[in-house]
């Protein structure tokens, strides 16, 4: 069974996007080795990401984004930014934007892409109302994950239509500006992607 596939969207795919792809795959590791399981993060998720606007493919992340990654214990080896496709978007099992905009854009581009497709924080507050324990259980054996993470991916989207989207889940463009709004923005990516780290594999506390 191949893994849960999260696809992290922005404009460069040199910022905002590959710190959440980063990040996410940092605080799943994370949180399997305080669940002290064995499996491999790799046969249960796969964490990608894309730019609509593309201009920057090829090029390694932006420093002060990988700087965030570093210091928080992630890793950027391996980065290189690319532009967003139709294809990108029909691999992935769950489309996370840094903007209204770009959700757009990828339902424009795919529109059977709508339903699983989230502004970050958009999803982040949705995770915190949906009733977890109505999912399938828990499991990091990747049949089981992969059952889970679509039936949470499900719930988020009837969940949706009872909280609509804020401004606020707009995650802040920090291109060109310095390391403490990079702080600050991996901050919220950080806040999100916990959430949906506790919905897919509860049981443990965040590592410090």
């Amino acid at each position: 069974m191949p893994p849960f596939t999260v696809l992290h969207v922005c404009m460069g795919n040199i910022c905002r996007s590959p710190m959440a792809e980063r990040l996410l795959v940092l605080a799943a590791r994370q949180r399997l080795a305080k669940l002290g399981s064995g499996a491999a993060l790799e046969d249960l998720l796969r964490s990608e990401s894309a730019g609509t606007g593309g201009w920057h493919e090829g090029e390694e992340m932006n420093p002060p984004a990988a700087r965030q990654i570093r210091v928080r214990g992630g890793s950027v080896d391996g980065f290189t930014a690319r532009k967003l496709t139709s294809t990108h978007l029909a691999g992935a099992d769950l489309i996370l934007t840094a903007t209204a905009d770009q959700t757009d854009y990828v339902h424009a581009l795919l529109p059977e892409a709508s339903h699983r497709s989230f502004v970050l924080g958009h999803l982040g507050r949705i995770l915190r109302e949906i009733d977890t324990a109505a999912l399938p259980p828990a499991s990091t054996d990747p049949e089981g994950f992969a059952a889970r993470a679509a039936a949470l991916v499900a719930a988020a989207d009837r969940g949706r239509d009872d909280k609509e989207p804020l401004p606020g889940d707009d995650l802040d463009d920090p291109w060109g500006r310095g390391d403490q709004t990079f702080q600050r923005v991996a901050d919220e990516i950080d806040e999100s992607l916990y959430a949906l780290v506790d919905a897919l594999l509860p049981g443990a506390p965040r590592s410090a």
